[in-house]
């Protein structure tokens, strides 16, 4: 039994010695749009900052968890959404803004010492919802967003440095954004970004 434990003890002290953590900071740019059963796929250009962690277990394989605010939603040209007694019909533009914190956690496999390839899932919670019709008015639909947004990411990381790091990736919405039988809406961001490992 002793020697159990020894070994045991010899192989996290090992795999604590070969790990490496690194913090850092990232931010970059997104096309969003929603998806889904008769949904049109209008594209909107957002925004997304935010801080990573990474542990490193051996030189090819790693885990990162984020904690990120994203800018996310869609623009469509005319459409109508109804939510009970609630609806938006226009034949103008009209952009939704459907903000989260998201938090993704990604296993990184390094297929080279520079570039891993990630992948994936993500839970985001909603902090802003609203629609805006262009030259008009806007429409808080916060109470109509679901609180909690699941999705799986998968893209890329290139090491430009040791500290410094560029990131694609794409994350798929699997639950609707809005409430209502009716909304099948789902998120999709496309991500482009830039960070730094301190």
């Amino acid at each position: 039994m002793k020697k159990v434990l020894v070994l045991i003890a010899a192989a996290i002290v090992c795999m604590s010695a070969s790990a490496q953590v690194q913090f850092g900071a990232k931010v970059g740019f997104d096309m969003t749009n929603f998806w889904g059963k008769n949904v049109e796929h209008g594209m909107k250009p957002s925004y997304q900052a935010g801080l990573m962690m990474e542990y490193k277990f051996n030189p090819h394989f790693a885990i990162a968890p984020e904690v990120v605010f994203a800018s996310q939603g869609g623009k469509f040209d005319a459409i109508q959404f109804n939510w009970g007694d609630f609806s938006i019909a226009s034949k103008k533009k009209i952009t939704f803004n459907t903000n989260y914190i998201n938090v993704p956690v990604m296993l990184k496999y390094y297929v080279a010492p520079a570039f891993s390839v990630d992948f994936g899932p993500q839970v985001g919670f909603n902090v802003y919802s609203k629609a805006s019709i262009k030259d008009d008015i806007t429409y808080d639909l916060k109470e109509s967003t679901k609180t909690v947004d699941f999705g799986l990411g998968l893209g890329g990381t290139y090491n430009l440095t040791e500290n410094a790091f560029v990131q694609a990736r794409y994350t798929l919405g699997l639950t609707k954004v809005f409430e209502g039988d009716l909304n099948k809406e789902k998120n999709g961001n496309i991500q482009l970004a830039f960070g730094m490992k301190f």
